[in-house]
């Protein structure tokens, strides 16, 4: 017994979680004492409130995300101001800043779109084009023809393909992940990388150091350096140095040989793929993508990597036709997109709000997380009123209890405007997914939530009249199928408490 509780106190997830508390407790408890015990500094603390206020009142930033600070940091001036500078905005390093628009700016060249694609769009429906042009024109990341896509509903069939074109991988293979676990499936993806490194191939990895704080080792790119893999961790979390947490690398990105790609909500963990049980069937779905549009995704990845080990690439030499002399083959339209927290754009949110707000017949979405700020409140409403068939799937069985009460509390305003909702039956569901009227679709690594939205890196795939945007629409039509909708009964008999529980998660949004 004895031994067993030495162990507690002495694991790594728990000597964290208490230098955490312990750091948060010395913020609060300093200026609680400070504050009470001296009015002028009372008065500051308003103040240095008041004035944060007035600051982020002015920011370039969605109104309800300021809205809710304000209430909290005015409300209560010592915990808003300290969870505001902690969690609400983003912190990280200006000299990562600094080289990223460096190297942005250094490498904008290299993504030029083809005038004949832009032009094809255009003749084909310019309400679709203007779409495709919003990424163009905002985060320098254009649209192709010359690929092919393939839609995964289940992560099980994702990770069978993956694992098919890892092995086929000849000159590198470039890796981007928010969660890697020790388990089958990175067993199965680090025996297969041990082997192409053996074959010289080049192997890069980098995952996000929260992300992974539960599920690796304590610096275990160590480990994966001694095999030849290159590998890196964004932004670790560090116990009494560092508790900026908010910007974290949440995409899902795997580049081989520059010619193919695999995007989604799928990290290499094995309740993606279900071969560990924890909140029922897990459901997430995938993208795999195949010609000229993987190199919007190869420069992604190039440009995270080169900031973080601030070692120059040479993005020429990554490109998809540099080892595939085939003709590519053409389906529709593809847009791989990233979407980041250091600029005054909410790229991720605009690509849906502007899906919806364009859709003539239907939008079909998939989310575990449904926090929704005003405007994308009331895009989704609207497109209701109008007579669009709105349906939204969230989880039936929630990984974060707290999120999923405050994911409810939504529902009532969204049924009363004719916005269909479902729960998954089976368990939960982590894919992030959008169809629209069997024309466009979204897969993603983007929550509905205030941190996907406007904290992490995230990354997505914009497809337009490509076979894969109706396996988006089949899996919507058999996901409902499966899944419990919900009613306004639901809403309106829930019990007084919970209701008063849930105004005050709304409150608390941003933090969750």
């Amino acid at each position: 017994m004895l031994k067993k509780i030495l162990k507690f106190f002495s694991n790594r997830i728990t000597v964290t979680v208490f230098a955490m508390a312990l750091q948060f407790a010395w913020y609060f408890f300093l200026v609680l004492f400070i504050t009470s015990s001296n009015v002028f500094f009372n008065v500051a603390m308003w103040v240095i409130a008041f004035a944060t206020v007035l600051w982020l009142i002015n920011q370039r930033i969605n109104p309800g995300y300021k809205l809710i600070w304000t209430i909290l940091i005015l409300a209560m001036p010592i915990v808003g101001l300290i969870f505001y500078f902690v969690m609400g905005k983003s912190r990280v390093a200006r000299k990562f800043q600094k080289e990223l628009k460096k190297v942005k700016q250094e490498n904008g060249e290299l993504l030029r779109e083809d005038p004949e694609v832009r032009e094809k769009l255009r003749e084909l429906d310019l309400g679709i084009a203007n779409q495709s042009w919003y990424l163009t024109n905002t985060v320098h990341m254009p649209c192709y023809q010359n690929t092919v896509t393939e839609y995964f509903a289940v992560g099980e069939d994702w990770f069978a393909k993956y694992v098919e074109e890892l092995k086929k991988a000849e000159h590198y293979i470039f890796m981007e992940y928010f969660i890697v676990a020790e388990g089958y499936m990175w067993d199965t993806v680090l025996d297969i990388l041990k082997e192409k490194v053996k074959q010289g191939v080049d192997v890069r990895l980098i995952y996000d150091g929260v992300g992974c704080l539960t599920t690796l080792p304590s610096k275990y790119y160590r480990e994966l350096q001694a095999y030849g893999i290159k590998c890196a961790a964004f932004n670790p979390f560090r116990p009494f140095l560092n508790i900026i947490l908010n910007n974290r690398d949440h995409r899902k990105i795997t580049v081989i040989d520059g010619h193919t790609a695999f995007n989604g909500g799928i990290n290499l963990a094995d309740e993606y793929i279900n071969q560990r049980s924890r909140f029922g069937h897990w459901k997430d779905s995938g993208i795999y993508i195949h010609g000229e549009a993987v190199w919007n995704m190869t420069a992604m990845f190039l440009e995270m990597w080169s900031v973080m080990l601030q070692t120059p690439c040479d993005f020429e030499k990554y490109r998809p036709r540099q080892y595939y002399e085939e003709t590519f083959k053409s389906d529709g339209f593809v847009q791989p997109y990233g979407d980041s927290p250091l600029d005054d754009e909410t790229v991720g949110e605009n690509v849906y709000r502007n899906m919806i707000s364009n859709a003539k017949r239907y939008v079909y979405i998939f989310t575990p997380y449904l926090v929704l700020d005003n405007e994308m409140m009331t895009e989704l409403c609207n497109a209701a009123k109008k007579g669009v068939d709105v349906r939204i799937v969230t989880p039936g069985i929630p990984d974060k209890k707290m999120v999923f009460l405050l994911t409810q509390s939504y529902y009532q305003q969204l049924l009363e405007s004719g916005v269909r909702i479902y729960e998954y039956t089976p368990g939960f569901i982590h894919s992030k997914s959008f169809v629209c009227d069997d024309e466009a679709a979204v897969v993603s690594t983007i929550n509905l939530d205030y941190r996907s939205l406007y904290l992490h890196f995230e990354c997505g795939t914009w497809l337009y009249q490509t076979e894969s945007v109706m396996e988006v629409k089949k899996d919507a039509l058999d996901t409902f199928e499966i899944s419990r909708e919900i009613d306004l009964d639901f809403c309106k008999n829930r019990h007084i408490f919970v209701r008063a529980f849930q105004s005050v998660l709304r409150a608390i949004a941003p933090i969750l």
